[in-house]
C-alpha cells in the first residue's frame, strides 16, 4: 500500500496457500473475475491482489500436497492478468518448503526479503529461510525486523522480544552469501498495525505519521 501511494503499480500474490491472510489484511471483499482465459484480480488500496482465500468458501482449510501447491502458484503467476507491474510482492510461508522452492523455479529472478522478530528463536528460523538463496541462487534484498520494541508513554522503549535480531540475521546472511544484506528497517509494535490488519485498512494509509507507519513507508 505504501509503494502504491508513491505511484508504483503494485501486485500482491498471497503465496502462503495454507496460512493465507492477505485478503483480510488488505480488506479485499471482491472476488476475481474471468475475462476470456485470464483471471482479473480484485484491487484494494490501489493494489492488485490474488489469494487462494478468494476461491475457498468461508474459512475453509486448504489440504493439499506439494504438486497442488506448485500448480496453484503457477496459475497465480501465469493466468492472473497483472498488467504492467513495477513490483510484485509474494507473501511466502515461513521456512524452506515447497512454496519457496516453487517460487525459485517459477520466478528465478525474484529477490528475497527476509522478515524476522528480534528474538533468537525467530532469528534462527529467518536465517534458515534466507539461506535457501545459496541453493536457489537468488539475491537477498534485505532484512526487516518486525515487533522491534514497544514505545512507552514516557518515551522509553520496552524490548519485549529482545534486541538486535534483525541486524544479526543481516550480518549472518551477508557472511554466508558473500554479499551485502542490509537491515532495511525496524517496525515498532503498534496497536494500529494490528487493528489495520484486522480491519483491512493498512496503517500506512490510516496513520501514516505513526511510528510504525513511518517505519513501514521508509
Amino acid at each position: 500500500a505504501a509503494l502504491a501511494t508513491q505511484g508504483l503499480s503494485v501486485g500482491v500474490l498471497d503465496a502462503d496457500i495454507y496460512g493465507f491472510s492477505v485478503p483480510r489484511m488488505l480488506g479485499v471483499t471482491g472476488k476475481p473475475t474471468q475475462v476470456e482465459q485470464m483471471i482479473m484480480p480484485p484491487i484494494a488500496h490501489e493494489v492488485k491482489v490474488i489469494s487462494i482465500g478468494m476461491f475457498t468458501p468461508g474459512n475453509t482449510a486448504v489440504v493439499w500436497r506439494g504438486p497442488m501447491l506448485h500448480r496453484a502458484l503457477q496459475q497465480f503467476l501465469a493466468d492472473v492478468f497483472w498488467g504492467d507491474l513495477d513490483v510484485l510482492l509474494m507473501d511466502l510461508p515461513p521456512g524452506t518448503g515447497d512454496i519457496a522452492i516453487s517460487v525459485a523455479q517459477l520466478v528465478p529472478s525474484a529477490e528475497l526479503l527476509v522478515v524476522t522478530t528480534p528474538q533468537l528463536a525467530a532469528r534462527e528460523v529467518a536465517e534458515r529461510a534466507g539461506s535457501i538463496a545459496l541453493q536457489t541462487h537468488q539475491q537477498i534484498v534485505g532484512v526487516v525486523e518486525n515487533m522491534s520494541w514497544l514505545e512507552m508513554p514516557d518515551g522509553s522503549r520496552m524490548e519485549l522480544f529482545g534486541s538486535g535480531g534483525g541486524q544479526a540475521v543481516a550480518d549472518s546472511l551477508s557472511q554466508s552469501t558473500g554479499t551485502n544484506v542490509p537491515l532495511l528497517g525496524q517496525i515498532p509494535i503498534d496497536q494500529q498495525v494490528r487493528e489495520g490488519g484486522d480491519s483491512g485498512a493498512p496503517v500506512v494509509l490510516t496513520a501514516p505519521e505513526s511510528a510504525a507507519g513511518l517505519a513501514l513507508r521508509a
